[in-house]
Parts: structure tokens; C-alpha cells; sequence
């Protein structure tokens, strides 16, 4: 007589195998590449970018208070939102130029080990990101001034981002020395 009716699981085997016959493989998985991410900005010319950990946050530049007997490259303390912030002009502090003042001025808010501060930079570049690979293996030259704070470079489309590394900042002594 006719045909038997096969029972469920023989049906859904005979299904899986023709949708095995005719998938298509998945796509396999490439490498990840590591990426490397900071806050790019500018300082006398140079292009530099902190870790993202680093930076708390960027602020244009608040109205500060002079504070009587310091440093020329402490610009004062500023008010930001309730809590007192010192305001430092990082130009100033690493070659006595201050920094040029202008609407695209940037303060660069950095906390570590208790000690919070706003570094005054001529502007901020955005977020960028690195491919681990575009690691340069030397700092450039052109960054002598600046060699205790830095902790690397990169390569982005022929553009040098030299690391500025906001920790090694906090921690030197000279830079903690803020009464003339």
C-alpha cells in the first residue's frame, strides 16, 4: 500500500542534512588587531596624544583666580562645578613660553594619585586610535624637550603622535613645586 509516514526526528534529519548541503560556511574569524586609544592635542605645534585613562575630561578654558606667589605657569584656581581646580599652563611649565591663549584653547582635566589638575594646551584633537602595529619602536627626535613624559609614538597616515604620558607628569617633583 502506500507510503509509511516517517516519524518527526527522521524528518528533522532529513531536513538538517539538506540545509547542511546547501549552507554557505561562515565567514571565518580574522586576527583582531589591538587598538590603542587617547586624546589627541596640540602643544607649541607638536601633535601628542595622552591615554584615554589619563584624561578625565576637556574643558574650555574657565575664568581661574591668580594665586598669589606662584609659579608663572600656575594661570590661577577655577571653579568647576563646586570643586576648586588648579589651572597649569603645560607650555609654560616645559619651556617657560606660555601658552598663546585663543578660542581654541583647551584645559585637559587629569587626576592621579590624589593630585587633580587642569593642563592648559593650545587645543584638543579628538579621540584618536591606533593600530598597535603603527607603534613607532623610537620616540621621534623632535620631542626631545619632552622626553620624561613620554612613553611612545605612532604612525597615522605620515603623522607623528608622539604619547604624552599625564602620569609621569604628576609624579616629578618639579612639576608638584608650584610656590616661585
Amino acid at each position: 500500500m502506500g507510503t509509511q509516514p516517517r516519524a518527526p526526528f527522521e524528518l528533522l534529519y532529513e531536513l538538517e542534512a539538506r540545509a547542511r548541503a546547501h549552507a554557505f560556511g561562515l565567514p571565518q574569524r580574522e586576527e583582531a588587531r589591538t587598538l590603542w586609544h587617547g586624546v589627541g592635542f596640540r602643544l607649541a605645534g607638536m601633535p601628542l596624544v595622552a591615554p584615554l585613562g589619563q584624561v578625565r575630561e576637556v574643558l574650555v578654558s574657565p575664568p581661574v583666580s591668580r594665586v598669589p606667589g606662584a609659579k608663572e605657569w600656575v594661570t590661577g584656581i577655577a571653579n568647576v562645578r563646586g570643586t576648586l581646580l588648579p589651572i597649569l599652563d603645560l607650555q609654560g611649565f616645559l619651556s617657560s613660553r606660555p601658552t598663546a591663549r585663543g578660542r581654541r584653547t583647551r584645559v585637559l582635566v587629569v587626576q592621579h594619585s590624589g593630585v587633580m589638575a587642569g593642563l592648559m594646551v593650545d587645543e584638543v584633537l579628538g579621540l584618536r586610535h591606533f593600530f598597535e602595529e603603527d607603534r613607532l619602536a623610537h620616540i621621534p627626535s623632535s620631542a626631545e624637550g619632552l622626553r620624561a613624559y613620554l612613553s611612545g609614538a605612532f604612525s597615522q597616515a605620515g603623522e607623528v603622535w608622539t604619547v604624552f604620558d599625564m602620569h609621569r607628569l604628576i609624579q616629578d617633583p618639579a612639576f608638584m613645586q608650584v610656590a616661585a
